[in-house]
């Protein structure tokens, strides 16, 4: 590898030679290893294998709770309320038609491959914008806080699909596929793992048992007192306030009560993990 310019690089690719590749981020002079792509939307890239450096604890003592959802993809226990970007109104009512052109299109056509590149144009769009959120959210939380408190959620099962077998097929099968494209979209499983990457030893993961039917001013647990998706009133105190705020808080409690029960949060040492792509476009 070698820069020709402040945003142009070559590579050497075996049997290829060299490659020049758009130098759009801080690559280690320590690399040794490197791997070339094609992304879906037709788009070249190199990725070069680089372990980037934590980001140090601003040393306040200050603790966030971060609260995910659908709707709102990340409620904070500030107030603060984060939705992942995705595609505009516009975008979206193009890959509407798009969808219903590459229905109509013949299989094996020309049309239906120009069709199919289109779409994935911007599909990929939409995953750069979410990437791109995920890791804007996850550098602020990791500079702004000491502790960040999160929900233990199998993200895994929770999108597994309701399709079921032949022989017993599932229920409400559009409302769930529905349900797990908005959990995907909302990128909860790409941001806590990027805050994993970037504040190690600082993010506590806590039981979601209750965490949007209780109080976080008085703890009581009523599943009535979430009159909405987003308002909550406790039928107890009168505490009054955003849902997902209120579910936030009480993930910040319980990490509270987590990190006194081991005497402080634990102390970001080294951490041994595989190497992360610092990934260019060529």
């Amino acid at each position: 590898m070698r820069r020709l310019s402040r945003h142009v690089g070559e590579v050497k690719i075996p049997k290829v030679g060299w490659v020049r590749f758009r130098w759009s981020r801080a690559v280690p002079d320590a690399v040794k290893s490197f791997r070339v792509t094609r992304d879906r939307a037709g788009r070249w890239h190199v990725a070069f294998a680089a372990i980037p450096e934590s980001i140090p604890a601003p040393g306040a003592g200050q603790m966030v709770g971060v609260d995910r959802g659908v709707v709102v993809s990340a409620a904070l226990s500030t107030g603060e309320m984060l939705s992942a970007a995705g595609l505009r109104q516009a975008e979206k009512a193009r890959l509407l038609r798009l969808l219903r052109k590459l229905a109509r299109a013949r299989r094996g056509s020309c049309r239906r491959a120009m069709v199919k590149a289109a779409i994935a144009k911007l599909k990929a769009r939409e995953v750069d914008r979410r990437k791109d959120w995920a890791e804007k959210v996850s550098t602020d939380l990791a500079r702004r806080f000491d502790v960040i408190a999160v929900e233990d959620l199998k993200i895994g099962t929770m999108t597994r699909s309701a399709k079921g077998a032949t022989e017993r097929p599932g229920s409400n099968v559009g409302a769930k596929a529905g349900l797990n494209r908005g959990i995907l979209a909302a990128g909860w499983g790409r941001l806590v793992q990027r805050l994993e990457h970037k504040a190690p030893g600082r993010v506590v993961k806590v039981s979601p048992a209750y965490t949007s039917q209780r109080c976080s001013a008085c703890g009581i647990v009523d599943a009535k007192s979430r009159e909405s998706q987003a308002d909550f009133a406790c039928r107890s105190c009168g505490y009054a306030c955003n849902a997902d705020v209120n579910a936030a808080r009480n993930i910040e409690h319980a990490a509270g009560h987590a990190v006194s029960a081991r005497e402080g949060p634990r102390v970001a040492g080294p951490v041994h993990r595989e190497p992360r792509p610092v990934l260019l476009s060529a």
